[in-house]
């Protein structure tokens, strides 16, 4: 009735989504597909003898974790870190059980300190991929010296720096994640 009376009636910017929901497949499947996708860039942008890339699989996982902290399960760790193994080059179960490992320790901070900033945030998921970084030299099989440690700093420090940028994306893919795109009835 009222598109007859007035055609511009609902061209306004909040008119046009009314009576419009998220999209149930785009909501459930960005975070996850984000995180894959993350897994696999390090191995189609860089083919080296050290790594650079760091795990940006890990690092959006963390990001998503903190951006939404009851978006995804706790045992989330588990089959993402699957998917890492197969295209990484590690052993298979490592990235299972570091990440898993990663996911516990979050939800173990986050229950203590339920109240947190970027700063903590960032200071946390920093830690976790340091953390995850050097177990992961460790359980790769290759004897730890401290030339290896020193030419794989750079990946580590990177891993560090690139948190607040992946936590920006992170934010901007949730927005798409639940923008409305589907209408009602």
């Amino acid at each position: 009735m009222m598109e007859r009376l007035n055609p511009n009636a609902r061209s306004d910017p909040y008119g046009s989504r009314i009576n419009r929901t998220q999209s149930p497949l785009r909501a459930g499947s960005v975070p996850w597909l984000s995180i894959m996708l993350g897994s696999l860039l390090p191995v189609l942008l860089i083919a080296d003898v050290m790594p650079l890339m760091p795990q940006l699989g890990l690092l959006m996982l963390l990001a998503w974790r903190m951006v939404r902290p009851g978006l995804l399960p706790l045992w989330a760790g588990a089959p993402l870190g699957a998917f890492d193994d197969l295209f990484s080059g590690q052993p298979f179960g490592s990235a299972v059980l570091l990440w898993s490992l990663a996911l516990i320790a979050i939800e173990l901070i986050e229950t203590r300190f339920p109240w947190r900033g970027f700063w903590q945030d960032w200071f946390t998921a920093g830690l976790a991929a340091l953390l995850v970084w050097l177990a992961a030299i460790m359980l790769s099989g290759a004897t730890v010296t401290p030339d290896l440690l020193v030419v794989a700093l750079p990946q580590a420090l990177l891993s560090v720096l690139l948190y607040p940028i992946l936590a920006r994306m992170v934010a901007s893919l949730d927005q798409f994640r639940l923008a409305r795109a589907r209408r009602i009835g």
